[in-house]
């Protein structure tokens, strides 16, 4: 083996080393043992990379499967995306990556790898045994193959580790210019991985390495499972085609709100989304009034009440029947934000005739129900709750006085948004058969 590189000592450097020796794993092997017996020179401070395949071989994760599909399959939690025959998902470990991590190379035909049950207590248990036959503080991570978004290529990060702090939080600190961190988290033991996977190699034989020079890396009470990010935190969670089917399953009607305010940008956001909806004759027929003052609300509010009241009445319902009916009305009240949708027929055909001018409106509301779904779609995946409420559509004059609006927009309902109080109730399961007749 070649010296390794000198440096001036005020110079951070480190060194890194395949492990020669390392015989085929079988279930039930003793890991720690096998590497020990390999003669790697472990000293204090070092820290051992070991690849996931020879730990879950010793570990018996090694599985008949008539596919590996079926395979992927059982270790699935959730499909993150999906391309043809190409599945990204979150695996039973929490790691999100192609095909669950499930592997079919290096194994007897007819079978397939799946990854440590728990990597980080394969990594300690490797660290353990280690310090009982050498005597040495080492740490220990277990390696994996992962794509990355926005990347081409492959490169391993760190699904199991022990003894290693795997996170590197800089934030609160400065750099050498004095100015302030704020952002900086360093994925310490993904660094490590990559790099042993330098000298490790894929097809090589030499499934461990060792880094040496970098003992400040090592540290009790973190883990390879903190590298995972938390959902909430996850700006990234989906793919594409997942996501709008998450939006949309996700858009729920909101009927009570926080008093957290609402970003008037994200709203934006969602109009830009519900004006790609489909219009007949090229037309463009929706139009979004946006109540971001309190007393806009308010004024149109309490119009709109005073002419329910007085409809009410007129129809001859008590004053408990209108009390009630009103309040039905408090959604929209109670919203820190309020958006009326209005269709305008500019571009219509006027064929003279009433069946055909009631189908040429009746296109212009579909495209406007298509656009208002774009939009409480598009809020839902800005994470803001919404309830569509048409109240606006049996007093349009009203509406369109407040709001000073021309006589040719018609409110069709309004829109509350806000951030939900709490999490809406599961929403019954409903079978897509139940709404489809084939012919």
């Amino acid at each position: 083996m070649p010296p390794p590189l000198s440096s001036p000592p005020s110079v951070p450097s480190y060194e890194v080393r395949a492990v020669a020796g390392i015989p085929e794993v079988l279930p039930g092997d003793d890991l720690a043992a096998l590497i020990a017996a390999a003669g790697p020179g472990l000293r204090d401070g070092d820290v051992l990379l070991v690849t996931s395949k020879i730990v879950s071989k010793a570990e018996g994760r090694i599985v008949r499967a008539e596919s590996r599909e079926d395979a992927i399959d059982a270790e699935t939690v959730r499909v993150v995306a999906r391309r043809g025959a190409l599945r990204i998902v979150e695996n039973r470990q929490g790691l999100v990556m192609a095909a669950a991590g499930v592997d079919a190379s290096n194994t007897e035909p007819g079978t397939v790898l799946l990854l440590p049950e728990d990597p980080d207590a394969s990594a300690a248990a490797i660290r353990a045994g280690l310090r009982g036959l050498l005597g040495v503080d080492v740490g220990v991570i277990v390696t994996d193959t992962f794509g990355r978004p926005w990347r081409s290529g492959l490169t391993d990060v760190a699904i199991g580790a022990a003894g290693v702090r795997v996170l590197d939080d800089l934030r609160g600190g400065t750099d050498d210019r004095g100015n302030p961190l704020s952002a900086t988290i360093v994925a310490t033991a993904d660094e490590l991985a990559a790099a042993g996977d330098l000298v490790k190699g894929k097809a090589s034989g030499l499934p461990v390495a060792v880094v040496r020079g970098l003992g400040h890396v090592l540290g009790e009470g973190s883990a390879a499972a903190d590298l995972v990010r938390a959902p909430a935190d996850d700006m990234f969670r989906l793919g594409t085609s997942e996501a709008v089917r998450e939006a949309v399953t996700q858009r729920r009607t909101v009927r009570a709100f926080t008093d957290e305010p609402v970003d008037p940008g994200a709203v934006r956001r969602a109009v830009a989304a519900a004006v790609t909806a489909p219009a007949p004759h090229h037309t463009t027929p929706w139009r979004f009034v946006l109540l971001e003052s309190a007393q806009a609300r308010l004024e149109l509010l309490d119009a709109m009440r005073d002419a329910w009241i007085e409809d009410l009445r007129r129809d001859g319902k008590s004053e408990e029947s209108v009390a009630k009916r009103v309040r039905r009305g408090d959604v929209l009240r109670h919203a820190p934000y309020l958006v009326v949708p209005c269709m305008v027929t500019d571009g219509a055909h006027d064929y003279g005739h009433a069946r055909r001018d009631a189908a040429e409106r009746e296109m212009f509301v579909v495209a406007m129900g298509a656009g208002v779904q774009n939009f409480l779609v598009a809020l839902a995946g800005e994470r803001l709750g919404s309830a569509w409420v048409s109240s606006t559509m049996f007093c349009r004059d009203v509406v369109r006085k407040v709001l000073g609006l021309p006589e040719g927009w018609d409110p069709m309902g309004a829109v509350a948004v806000g951030h939900a109080a709490s999490a809406p109730p599961e929403r019954p399961a409903r079978s897509a058969e139940a709404f489809v007749e084939v012919r």
